[in-house]
């Protein structure tokens, strides 16, 4: 039974689902409340990115992003952690405006991370599917994928927050 009062007009929260589907594959799915062309934009515009990525209970301050959103274009991401500083970067391999993203994770020591993002767009929300492709099950299981819920529900409030997405044109 539904104990929300008919005034209470805020949705339900979407939920984030994590599946190793093998040894060296994750995928994590989530339908957000917002049309592709939005998300797609919160994920290739520096701006809009720098204010969801970072999980808040991570500790992390992201110092630079750099986005070069074009195939061969790159990415690089600087985040402070206490003392230390930590790099992230990679090159662009697919751009499908509001559609896919492919790129490479590269600062790893244990190889090179393919990362495939897809948006599907129905009834103005949007199925978010991000899919690493890790070089090896070490890898994966050294990755941060626990990180992805929290920035997924840090999505969705940037994008609440845009509304029409005047921002994100």
């Amino acid at each position: 039974m539904d104990e929300r009062r008919e005034s209470d007009t805020t949705p339900p929260p979407n939920r984030t689902a994590v599946e190793r589907k093998s040894e060296r594959e994750l995928v994590v799915t989530r339908t957000v409340n917002a049309p592709a062309r939005l998300v797609f934009a919160a994920l290739t515009q520096a701006e809009l990115f720098r204010r969801w990525w970072v999980p808040q209970s991570y500790g992390l301050t992201l110092l630079d992003c750099t986005m070069d959103v074009r195939v061969g274009g790159e990415y690089r991401l600087v985040f402070r952690h206490g003392e230390a500083t930590l790099e992230f970067f990679g090159t662009y391999l697919e751009v499908v405006p509001h559609s896919r993203l492919v790129w490479t994770n590269d600062e790893g020591d244990q190889g090179q991370t393919i990362t495939t993002v897809t948006f599907t767009e129905t009834g103005g929300k949007t199925l978010v599917v991000v899919h690493d492709h890790y070089p090896s099950k070490v890898a994966l299981e050294s990755g941060s994928s626990e990180a992805m819920p929290e920035a997924l529900d840090q999505l969705e409030a940037l994008l609440a927050s845009l509304g029409g997405g005047a921002e994100a044109q």
